[in-house]
Order: structure tokens, then sequence, then C-alpha cells
């Protein structure tokens, strides 16, 4: 080969290359220009509908929730509408069994009044004032019945000279306060006799006994509790009706701001609550005769009050004295009132500040500001030697009579 022809032949091969390289870019330029017109990304269409649809979805989902939300809100509406009406009859239900209760109570008043004219009886006093007034009479808030016998003549004094206001103080204990205090006690088996003639100087002197139909006798406690609530709910329109024993303590301000706080409950039955042995043994103290009632040897009372105070609202005193030719009596009169109260639908509170110990038992709870309503001592079932340590007990553990006329009831 020439040097000519290797010369041309180069020459060719320069320009291939060149239009080679030309067609590459070219090549290159067309395919990215095709690829942009071909396979250019679509608009969002697509994902514009799915989002729609989303959020078409997600609109009827929160339609749904707010249509169960404004579901929530009626039911929750609805609730407290129903649950207003039911306090409104739930009121009106406690209002029409006062007023029940009211009348009951004055029916009674004129069955006893009408009994008494009719069997040639002498009316009280007190009971015909009770009849006269029955229709406008005030209205107390608790009437206190100290139980007493004949010969607590020092433990009367000790108690007036304590926790028991005297001459005008009562009277105005009464008309401020509406809380009536009485000594109650029944005759003597011989009326008129020795026994009735000294009940009746001291009543003369002090005017604050409550005399009831009844003779008087340990083992008859329980009829006496019964005529004490049926006379009680004669003569006196109260909230509450209270018994207590003399040998007891007893803070009448905390009392009464104890039993306002259960005022619009119906049917309150208040004490210390237990629940002790049936004692079958003979010659014991609290012997039961009637022990085979209550089950097997060994077995407990139902719960009830402890007898040295207790508090029954009117409802429940009324109930006793529309009931009492039927309601049975056991020895024990605490045992009684529970039994007439068992198989009814009473409410048991039991407030333990009802028998708190004396001293420093009391005093200890003063103290801590959980001033007590009644202190005695367990061991002799109220104050041992009341007449002699009551006063002690009032100096210490007494809440003061600033406390008792202070006090808003």
């Amino acid at each position: 080969m020439t040097w000519k022809s290797r010369g041309e032949q180069s020459s060719r091969s320069v320009v291939s290359q060149k239009w080679a390289l030309f067609l590459c870019l070219a090549s290159f330029c067309a395919g990215m220009l095709f690829t942009n017109r071909m396979w250019a990304i679509p608009e969002p269409k697509e994902l514009a509908r799915t989002t729609a649809m989303e959020a078409e979805t997600l609109n009827v989902v929160s339609e749904g929730c707010n249509s169960r939300i404004l579901q929530e809100k009626e039911v929750k509406r609805d609730t407290k509408i129903i649950y207003q009406e039911v306090s409104k009859t739930h009121n009106a239900i406690q209002t029409l069994d006062k007023t029940i209760s009211n009348l009951e109570m004055e029916l009674a008043a004129a069955r006893a009044a009408h009994e008494s004219i009719r069997n040639g009886a002498p009316v009280s006093e007190d009971l015909k004032r009770a009849e006269s007034e029955s229709r406008g009479k005030r209205r107390y808030l608790m009437v206190i019945g100290i139980n007493t016998a004949f010969s607590s003549r020092k433990r009367r004094d000790s108690v007036r000279a304590t926790w028991m206001p005297q001459g005008e103080k009562r009277r105005k204990l009464e008309e401020e306060k509406g809380i009536v205090v009485r000594f109650v006690i029944g005759h003597s088996a011989t009326s008129g006799g020795i026994l009735d003639r000294a009940i009746e100087a001291e009543d003369n002197k002090h005017g604050d006994f409550l005399r009831l139909d009844h003779v008087e006798g340990y083992l008859e406690l329980s009829a006496k509790t019964k005529t004490y609530f049926v006379t009680a709910v004669k003569l006196w329109d109260a909230d509450f009706y209270v018994k207590v024993d003399d040998d007891v303590h007893v803070n009448i301000g905390t009392l009464g701001e104890t039993l306002v706080r259960h005022r619009p409950k119906p049917r309150i039955y208040i004490g210390c609550m237990k629940s002790g042995p049936v004692l079958s043994q003979k010659g014991v103290r609290y012997h039961e005769p009637e022990y085979w009632k209550f089950g097997e040897t060994g077995n407990k009372y139902f719960r009830h009050a402890t007898g040295q105070l207790y508090a029954i609202s009117k409802d429940l005193a009324t109930y006793i004295s529309n009931n009492q030719q039927v309601l049975h009596k056991y020895a024990n009169e605490d045992v009684s009132l529970g039994a007439w109260f068992i198989g009814i639908d009473a409410e048991h509170i039991d407030d333990r500040r009802l028998c708190c110990g004396t001293p420093p038992d009391c005093e200890w709870k003063a103290q801590a500001g959980n001033a007590c309503v009644a202190s005695f001592d367990w061991s002799c079932s109220g104050i041992c030697r009341s007449a002699d340590r009551i006063k002690e007990v009032h100096r210490r553990c007494g809440e003061g009579e600033k406390a008792l006329w202070n006090a808003s009831f």
C-alpha cells in the first residue's frame, strides 16, 4: 500500500468518527426528546382522584364520628334529664312520706284522746295541749327523754347540774332551738303512793318530767320505752325522738348537729350498733328468756343500738305508736327496739360518737376536734358512780354552754 492510499484511508476514518460522534449526540438528543414526550411523568390525576376519594371517605368517617359524638351528647343530655326527673320524684316521695307521717301522728293522738275520754280516764294537760295545737303546732328538732327511776333522785340532780338546762334556759332551749328535754318516768304499783308523791313534788319544783301511763319496774323497760315513744309523739311534733339513760353525759349541741345531718332521710335509727350474745343461762344479767327464738345456743342478736342512747326519726316513732299493740317486747329494751325495726325499711346508722368512754377517752377526742355526743363507762353500762363523777366528766368533756346556744340547727 502506498503512503497516499494510507492517507486517504486515514482521512475517511477521521470523517466517519466525527459523524459517528455527531450521530451519537443527535441520537441522544432525540432520545431525550422522545423520552420526555412519551414517558413524561403523568400529572397526579390518579393521586388527586385517590386523595379526593380518601377525603370523601374521611369525610364520611368524620360525619360518622360526629354522629356518634352527637348521639353521645344526646344520651348524656337525656341521662341528665332523667336523673333530674328521678331526683324530683324522690323529693316528692319524701315530702309525701313526711305528710303521711304527720297525718298518722295526728290520727294516733286523736285516737288516744278518744280512748281516754271513752274509758272515762282523765286527759293530761299535755295531751289536751297537744290536741288543741294539733293543727298548727310548732315543729321541734328533737325530744330527749331521760329514762329514770324513783330511786335515782341524786342522778337527776347531777344531770340538772351539768348538761341539762334548767328553768328559763330550758324554756329558751325549746323555743329557740326546738329541743325538748324531760325525765321520763311512770308510776308505782300503788298509784298515788309515797313514791308518786315524791316525783310530783320534784316535778312541781323543776317542771322537767314526762309522766307515763306505765308501771315502773326493771323488767318492764321494753314496755316503758314503747310507751315513751307513743306518748312523746302525741305531745310533740319533732324530727327525732331520743332516749338516754340518767347516768350518761350528753352534749346536746353536738347531738343536735349530728341528727340534723340525717333530717332529710326517712326512717332513721341511729346509735352505737352492736350484736351481743344471746344469754340463755338464768340468773345472769341480761338473761334472754326467749333465747330459743334466736337459733342455736351461743348465737348473737341481730344488729341493734346500745341502750344508753339512741335516736329514731319521727316516722319510726309514729310506726311504734300505730303498731304498739302488736310489737313484741323482749327482756332487754334495746333488743326490743331493734326487733321492731328489723323487718321494715329502716336505715341503721352506726355513730361511735354516741358511745364514747369517760375521760380520758372523750377528752382526747374533744381535743382532736371530734367532740363526743355521749360519754359513759361500758363496764357499768353508764358512768360508774355517775352522781359523783358526772361533774368531772362534764368539766373535761362538755361542749360548753356557748356551743349549744351558738349551734345552728
